[in-house]
């Protein structure tokens, strides 16, 4: 590890060692020892009590987060002709459909988010091998496969974002930015948990929600205590 700067230190002073801290206290300090300074991402990790191997407790889904992820999300929307204008006044940043499909196909991928309708899932089908190990790959669970593209490209634009569990079992995502006041940060994580919460699969035992940290780009996490995620 490289040495501490003066801010680090700082920052590091600012955490007691070994305590749990509520989520309304780590929406307050994860400001306080951002050390960045650029804007930085202010994330949720959620180790939870499922066994991702097994088809049945695999945990993905999507939440529209209150006060959205701060982010500029880049969508693209691969649509036919008549969608097209529908699209661009949502606020797609590209749109169109075979130019872009030859674009990916000759490696391009600086977007965030595909858009597109369930007919046009057959000319999609084969550029899986690029997007999917990038998580571009529509999927109808994450709403980006619909005949509502408009609608679609809205939420995501407002701050709907898709997760899934990881082969750890963790639950990672983004709940803001720095720059955001405490109470956004935590009206966001308290969104994005109970959405968790609402996709707790029947065949997982045991506590379900196993650990919440709280961290921002470049900072330590801070562990919460998951029962003061529902506190006002």
């Amino acid at each position: 590890m490289g040495k501490l700067t003066k801010n680090q230190k700082l920052a590091l002073s600012k955490i007691e060692g070994g305590k749990v801290y509520t989520l309304k206290e780590a929406s307050d300090l994860v400001k306080e020892i951002a050390t960045t300074k650029f804007d930085a991402s202010v994330d949720i990790d959620v180790r939870l009590g499922v066994d991702p191997r097994k088809a049945n407790q695999m945990v993905r889904g999507v939440v529209s987060l209150p006060h959205g992820t701060g982010k500029q999300v880049r969508v693209l929307a691969l649509v036919t002709p008549d969608q097209e204008p529908a699209a661009k006044e949502a606020g797609a940043d590209h749109v169109g459909l075979d130019e872009y499909i030859e674009k990916i196909k000759g490696g391009w991928t600086d977007i965030d988010v595909i858009i597109t309708q369930p007919a046009i899932m057959g000319k999609i089908g084969a550029l899986g091998r690029i997007l999917g190990p990038r998580g571009l790959m529509p999927n109808p669970k994450s709403g980006t496969v619909t005949n509502e593209v408009a609608t679609a490209v809205k939420e995501v634009k407002q701050g709907k974002i898709d997760f899934k569990v990881d082969k750890a079992g963790i639950v990672h995502t983004s709940v803001g930015k720095v720059s955001f006041t405490p109470d956004q940060l935590r009206e966001n994580a308290k969104e994005f948990v109970a959405t968790l919460i609402k996709l707790k699969p029947t065949t997982a035992k045991g506590t379900y929600v196993k650990s919440v940290y709280l961290s921002s780009t470049m900072s330590p996490g801070l562990k919460i205590d998951p029962k003061s995620v529902d506190e006002n």
